[in-house]
């Protein structure tokens, strides 16, 4: 529905122009916009015209019109006048009226579109034909990405991507709850995931400079049809929540980069505590100083290859060594060796995943 301050604009410019004082009532008969210092239509008089089949109604020097939407009665507007010029200043106030209530409400009808076509709660045959009246493509290259933040309660966010990307370009924007905005992002055909990743950052950058907001972003990956476009944003969701848990340093997470921690967030939780128990026994490295962290990941960066992490880390070859061995000693990997590395690495993604679980369940 439009807003009776948007009903005010309109009549205000119309009276600017025209010189003819104008009054738009609710069926009921109560004002909701006017240019007159006191409308003179009583609300009995608005009520019986509401109920009335005439479509426009003269009374004293009064032109009275409805304005309708699909044969619904939105508001009845008055046009203060005698003569034609008052009637005809009255049609075209109600002509604008009723394009402003069918624009709003195809703009309204858009969103609750896509929020039920992200939640696949939408046929394949809805999806055509509602896509069709709201004048949507339905065949053309979309990513869905996902913009988290605490503060989207100030829609802070959505307007600032209202800003970057337009729905004239076929970019929608939408929420489905109080902790992310959705972006479903029309795409070129040549369109990259340097491209897609470009984007994100572009997301990243101006929300911190704009609105000093930390946020971060995933997306899925591409789907020609809008019917996929769902899939899109589980893969999403999916690359938000598994960015969080293993890549907690990144702002930005794309479903297709996401590797073994993808899998790793599919498994059961029975099996994750059975490999670990299997992998370390009592000795569970889930506290693991800062130091030990950064040495674990740096040799990992750096391919196994000592000399070059110990470069790195500013620190001597021997002393790398020395913290490896220790490692070594209290969890029985050396991670020297490649498959015991491999076993470590996945190890220790399992721990944060359940610590993870262990987290939400608080």
């Amino acid at each position: 529905m439009i807003s009776s301050q948007i009903i005010q604009t309109s009549i205000d410019e119309l009276k600017a122009i025209t010189k003819v004082e104008l009054c738009v009532y609710d069926p009921p008969g109560s004002v909701v916009a006017s240019t007159m210092a006191q409308p003179e239509i009583s609300a009995e008089l608005i009520s019986s015209f509401a109920s009335s089949p005439a479509d426009s109604q003269v009374i004293g020097a009064n032109h009275l019109l409805k304005i309708l939407d699909e044969g619904e009665l939105l508001y009845i507007l008055v046009a203060k006048g005698n003569g034609e010029d008052a009637y005809m200043v009255g049609k075209i106030a109600v002509c604008q009226l009723q394009n402003l209530a069918v624009a709003y409400k195809e703009k309204f009808d858009r969103n609750n579109f896509f929020q039920n076509l992200l939640l696949d709660n939408l046929l394949l045959v809805d999806i055509y034909n509602r896509a069709k009246k709201l004048h949507i493509e339905v065949s053309v290259p979309r990513t869905v990405f996902l913009v988290e933040t605490r503060l989207e309660k100030d829609g802070i966010v959505t307007e600032l991507l209202k800003g970057m990307f337009s729905t004239q370009a076929g970019d929608y924007i939408t929420a489905v709850d109080e902790s992310s905005v959705i972006l479903v992002k029309a795409l070129d055909a040549n369109t990259n995931y340097e491209d897609l990743m470009e984007i994100a950052e572009t997301i990243v950058a101006m929300m911190n400079s704009e609105a000093m907001l930390n946020v971060r972003v995933s997306f899925g990956t591409v789907v020609q049809e809008l019917k996929d476009v769902s899939k899109s944003y589980k893969e999403a969701k999916m690359a938000l929540d598994v960015g969080k848990i293993f890549y907690a340093e990144k702002n930005v997470a794309a479903y297709s980069t996401l590797g073994i921690g993808r899998l790793i967030y599919q498994l059961p939780v029975n099996l994750c505590r059975l490999f670990i128990e299997e992998i370390f026994g009592e000795n569970v490295p889930s506290d693991l100083d800062e130091e030990t962290l950064t040495t674990i990941n740096k040799f990992f960066e750096n391919n196994l290859n000592v000399s070059e992490t110990s470069r790195q880390l500013f620190v001597h070859r021997n002393t790398l060594v020395y913290r490896i061995e220790k490692l070594q000693r209290s969890t029985g990997l050396d991670l020297r060796n490649f498959d015991d590395a491999l076993t470590f690495k996945i190890a220790l993604m399992v721990v944060n995943y359940m610590k993870y679980l262990d987290n939400l369940n608080y």
